[in-house]
C-alpha cells in the first residue's frame, strides 16, 4: 500500500487520524512553508578528519547554530536502519497494543504520548505526531518493560544504545575540547547519573501541512540530542539569524542539538536552538 494512502490510528483513537479542527493551528501560529530558507543548512562534520579540525569545526557549529550533522560516527548504518525499523513498526502497531503505554501523566518512565498547544482561547491544539519515550540506561533497570512487539524491539534497543552511550561521550569531549577544557570536563559536570532518554517522533502523512506542526517550536531542556531523521523525509527545521532552515536528511547521518544545559555550562558562548 502506498505510504499516503495508509491510515494511522493513534493509540487514544478510535478512527483514523484526520486533520479536523483540533489540529489545526491560529493563523499566527501556522508554519509558512514558502518561507522555509533553501539556501543554507547546518554544518556537516565528518568525524573522520584530523581531531583538532573536528575539534575547531565542532566549536564554530556550537557558537554559530547550536547543531550540526555528523557523519563517519561510527555506528554502523544497518544497526540505524533496525532501530529506525523497530520504532516505525511499533507506532503502526494496532492501537490496542499501543494503548498499555499510552499516558497523559509526563512523570512517568515509559510514555507514548501527543503533544498539544494552547490557543489564544486556551483551548488544546494536538500536534500533528505521536511520540515514544522511555530510558536508555542503566539497561538492566528499563529493558524488561520496554515493549515486547514488535519482538525485536528490545534486543535493537539494547544493541543501539551501547553506541549511542559511546558517541554522545565522544561528543561531549569534542564540545568540552572546544571550550578550552579537559576533555572529560562536561561529562563530570553531568553528574555520574544523567537522565538519558530515547524519544521516537512520528509523523504521519498530512494532507495539508501548512495548518499544523508536527511539534511546536522548541528548545530542549537536556545537554545534548543526538537525533537520527528518516531518510528522505524532510520536516526538521532550525532558526538561523532569524530565519527557519530546513535540515535535509543526509544518508547515515546524525543531527546534533545542543540544549539548553550546553548553553549555561558554556557560560552562553555556545548557543541552543
Amino acid at each position: 500500500m502506498d505510504m499516503e494512502t495508509k491510515t494511522f490510528l493513534l493509540a487514544n483513537g478510535s478512527s483514523p487520524l484526520s486533520l479536523t479542527s483540533n489540529y489545526i493551528l491560529p493563523p499566527e501560529r501556522r508554519p509558512n512553508l514558502s518561507q522555509l530558507s533553501t539556501l543554507a543548512s547546518i554544518p556537516i562534520i565528518d568525524l573522520m578528519e584530523p581531531s583538532a579540525f573536528v575539534v575547531e569545526q565542532v566549536s564554530k557549529a556550537c557558537e554559530e547554530y547550536g547543531f550540526f550533522q555528523i557523519i563517519n560516527h561510527g555506528i554502523p548504518q544497518e544497526l540505524c536502519d533496525r532501530m529506525m525499523a523497530a520504532i516505525t513498526d511499533f507506532f503502526e502497531l494496532p492501537p490496542e497494543e499501543k494503548a498499555p503505554f499510552f499516558t497523559t501523566d509526563h512523570t512517568k518512565q515509559i510514555k507514548l504520548y501527543n503533544y498539544y498547544v494552547k490557543d489564544g482561547t486556551q483551548n488544546k491544539v494536538s500536534m500533528w505526531s505521536e511520540c515514544f519515550s522511555h530510558p536508555w540506561h542503566p539497561l538492566d533497570d528499563i529493558l524488561h518493560l520496554l515493549p515486547q512487539n514488535p519482538p525485536q524491539y528490545r534486543d535493537v534497543v539494547a544493541e543501539y544504545a551501547t553506541e549511542i552511550g559511546v558517541l554522545m561521550k565522544r561528543l561531549l569531549s569534542l564540545i568540552s575540547q572546544g571550550l578550552g577544557l579537559e576533555k572529560d570536563c562536561l561529562e563530570r559536570k553531568l553528574g555520574e547519573k544523567p537522565l538519558l532518554r530515547a524519544q521516537g517522533n512520528y509523523y504521519p502523512p498530512c494532507p495539508n501541512p501548512e495548518l499544523t506542526l508536527g511539534l511546536n517550536v522548541h528548545t530542549d531542556l537536556g545537554a545534548l540530542t543526538i537525533v537520527r531523521q528518516s531518510e528522505g523525509v524532510t520536516g526538521l527545521q532550525v532558526m538561523k539569524d532569524g530565519k527557519w532552515v530546513a535540515v535535509e536528511p543526509i544518508p547515515n547521518a546524525f543531527v546534533i542539538n545542543l540544549g539548553d544545559q550546553i548553553q549555561v555550562l558554556s557560560n552562553g558562548r555556545y548557543k541552543r536552538q
